[in-house]
């Protein structure tokens, strides 16, 4: 199966702070599927590393005041061509992150508190029909492998 992943959680230093740590359930899940990298905040035109952003109902805003909506809705429609183009049905997803976030993202005061929502990369791939996952998800995915092989599917 063909998975969209978040870059950084596969060791690409492309997080805003120009980090990146290959996370060993993404390691394990590698060597079931096939995963694609991607980093929507990279693919919208911002920089590595840049300023923190968090979302604000529908705007995404850096720490500085900057909004970077445009972007970020930029990268989440560019990340979508490529889960088409390789027909990837499942994205594992940054967890918390303005873009990537699935169900629990920063709440955009920046004081480290969540609030439920999603990241606009998270929601636009959900909108399509993708199935978003966050990272501490992944042995869910690797369950659902070792179930299509028991079933014989």
């Amino acid at each position: 199966m063909n998975i969209l992943v978040s870059a950084c959680l596969m060791g690409v230093e492309c997080r805003y702070n120009g980090e990146g740590v290959l996370r060993p359930e993404i390691k394990q899940l590698m060597e079931h599927h096939h995963l694609i990298p991607v980093c929507p905040e990279q693919l919208g035109g911002l920089s590595t590393p840049r300023c923190p952003a968090e979302r604000l109902g529908e705007r995404v805003i850096t720490k500085e005041g900057l909004d970077v909506t445009k972007e970020y809705r930029r990268g989440a429609d560019e990340t979508l061509k490529l889960a088409r183009l390789f027909h990837c049905k499942t994205a594992v997803l940054k967890e918390r992150s303005p873009s990537c976030g699935c169900g629990r993202i920063y709440d955009g005061s920046f004081s480290g508190k969540l609030t439920d929502g999603d990241g606009v990369t998270a929601g636009v791939l959900k909108a399509a029909g993708v199935t978003v996952v966050g990272e501490s998800r992944c042995e869910e995915l690797l369950s659902y492998r070792f179930q299509q092989n028991v079933e014989g599917r």
